[in-house]
């Protein structure tokens, strides 16, 4: 079980499907079975009217060094990939969201519109189907399902291991839509070059404050159906100032993806970044 979210299991572990075929390509368990330790320590110290409160110092321990591990592993691996992505002058996007706020649906509105334009690459997180996936397999753009079984955010180990087997080209645009968390994606890079959290406005306007760490580590932040703000109570505005107090860089873009309204916008921000990735073919 991983140290630091609880997520994951021996048997449970990540598997990377190709679309549609569902077919498993990758053999890799993600599941954090090295962590398991943990649960498995049996000490027997004699010292039995102490036995209780070490115990408890010594779990408390060992589940801190274990979640140090965790995240310093996740790390260097995400060094790689952003190595890799320099590189080959890939510009890669970690998309985070909470479930529902249209993620998805952005990613498609996207490519369908730019794909013309830009060389895309995707790999979809889910903890479980190839739904995602196959909708983007419907437009034509390669792409690789994770899915993470218990897990619920995607790891640079994982990315790695889609990223292999995609062959992305050069001067491409990878954009890594994560499993739908505004939790523990925040402290798992994956080598991004920019992290775009989407808000929609159902979710209300506290969304910043209630989840701080995601919007503080975020660069992008897109607030998306804004076709149906007039019919909520929610503040567009106060939104912003919200994310604003939480990360006073944070871009913000206001879409609807259903209804295409600020997506040019949206649009010449990836086309200028995708061109400013380092270059060393």
């Amino acid at each position: 079980m991983c140290g630091t979210c609880g997520c994951g299991s021996e048997e449970n572990g990540a598997k990377i499907l190709a679309p549609a075929i569902g077919k498993e390509t990758h053999g890799h368990d993600h599941g954090h079975h090295h962590h398991d330790h943990e649960h498995s320590h049996d000490h027997h110290h004699g010292h039995h009217h102490h036995h209780h409160d070490h115990d408890h110092d010594h779990h408390h321990k060992t589940v801190l060094e274990v979640e140090r591990d965790i995240l310093q592993q996740n790390e260097i691996m995400a060094a790689r990939n952003r190595g890799y992505f320099d590189a080959k002058g890939i510009f890669a996007l970690n998309l985070v969201s909470s479930p529902g706020s249209g993620k998805t649906s952005l990613l498609e509105r996207t490519l369908k519109d730019m794909k013309d334009k830009i060389s895309f690459y995707v790999i979809e997180g889910d903890q479980q189907t190839l739904n995602d996936a196959n909708r983007i397999a419907a437009l034509d753009v390669p792409v690789l399902q994770i899915n993470t079984g218990k897990g619920c955010h995607l790891e640079s180990d994982m990315v790695h291991d889609a990223v292999k087997q995609l062959n992305i080209a050069n001067d491409s645009v990878l954009m890594i839509e994560n499993v739908g968390n505004l939790v523990c994606p925040s402290m798992f890079n994956l080598g991004e070059h920019k992290r775009v959290v989407i808000v929609s406005t159902t979710e209300g306007d506290d969304k910043p404050i209630k989840y701080p760490d995601m919007f503080h580590t975020s660069d992008i932040c897109i607030i998306n159906k804004i076709d149906l703000a007039p019919y909520l109570d929610t503040n567009i505005e106060e939104l912003k100032k919200n994310a604003r107090q939480v990360n006073p860089s944070l871009v913000f873009f206001e879409v609807s993806a259903t209804k295409g309204t600020g997506m040019e916008q949206w649009y010449e921000w990836l086309e200028t970044n995708a061109k400013l990735v380092p270059e060393d073919h």
